[in-house]
């Protein structure tokens, strides 16, 4: 059996893209909320985001994750569909074989390693461009020659060059143990709530469960991971905002103590509503996409070898 085996389909392809373009507005409230200051809640974010930059504003840094979205879905629901059909085999001596709980917690805590591998350079990105105009009023500005406010980055190839000849592969991977730790559980709590929600509300007695099922399933999925995913996600926003204009945070402990110090425990929590809203669309479109690829695969294959 091949182990490894990514989901090729445009249909798939094409929801990546679709939840990349809905999240996006959402995500850069988010990061600005999670990384940035000056403010009070989220309607503030989103009414300064607006009238400082107007609705342009809200779509900085997307032409990364929409240009990469195919590869990272692909693989990473591909190394999910597979882990358990690997699972399968060696517990059951069938890879079709329905997937146990556990089966299904440690093909997400695979997909979860292999997301950070992809995600992590990719998000640097977006935050740096998300963040690159928000306004630091604790810079010290002559120990850099760009000035807060304004512009550092002229695009993701060049913010990415940029990092990449300033800050070497470290720089580019900068936050990757903050994501593990967000990502790894993150999707734990993506993929089992899930297989769940879509095993109880398809009727008994269908093979397959239908669209609406699968909408809903994946909704509730997604709202429930990057709701619980919050606490780690404020920290690795922080730690791959920093550095645009100056380098405050030496790591994981040390944001996370600057941060508490600063701005108490619910600074852990900033951007959880966005997080949770935000992942019900992208994450229904994401699993409807894939689950309708697999269909396709095995239809495809079922003609092949009849």
């Amino acid at each position: 059996m091949k182990f490894f085996n990514t989901l090729p389909n445009s249909l798939f392809s094409s929801s990546g893209a679709a939840s990349v373009v809905v999240g996006h507005p959402l995500d850069t409230v988010k990061t600005r909320l999670q990384a940035g200051q000056g403010y009070g809640n989220t309607l503030n974010c989103v009414l300064t985001v607006y009238r400082n930059e107007s609705v342009a504003g809200f779509f900085k840094g997307m032409s990364f994750p929409l240009a990469s979205i195919a590869v990272y879905s692909s693989v990473v629901f591909g190394v999910f569909s597979n882990t358990q059909r690997l699972l399968g085999q060696l517990r059951h001596g069938d890879a079709s074989h329905a997937p146990a709980l556990v089966d299904v917690a440690l093909a997400s805590t695979v997909a979860g390693f292999i997301s950070v591998g992809i995600g992590t350079p990719v998000d640097l990105v977006k935050i740096r461009l998300q963040m690159q105009t928000q306004t630091y009023s604790t810079a010290d500005v002559k120990l850099k020659p760009t000035v807060p406010g304004f512009p550092v980055y002229r695009g993701p190839i060049h913010c990415f060059r940029t990092v990449l000849q300033k800050e070497g592969i470290a720089g580019i991977y900068r936050g990757m143990g903050a994501m593990l730790l967000r990502d790894v559980p993150g999707y734990c709590l993506y993929f089992i709530p899930y297989t769940f929600f879509c095993g109880w509300i398809t009727p008994d007695g269908c093979i397959s469960p239908n669209p609406a099922s699968i909408w809903l399933a994946g909704g509730v999925a997604g709202a429930i991971s990057w709701g619980t995913a919050t606490p780690m996600d404020v920290v690795k926003s922080r730690l791959q905002a920093d550095g645009v204009y100056l380098n405050k945070y030496k790591g994981i402990l040390d944001c996370i103590l600057q941060s508490y110090q600063n701005e108490g425990l619910k600074v852990f929590f900033r951007g959880i509503t966005i997080n949770a809203v935000r992942g019900f669309p992208t994450s229904s479109a994401m699993f409807l996409g894939y689950e309708l690829s697999l269909k396709a695969m095995k239809r495809d294959q079922t003609e092949t070898n009849p």
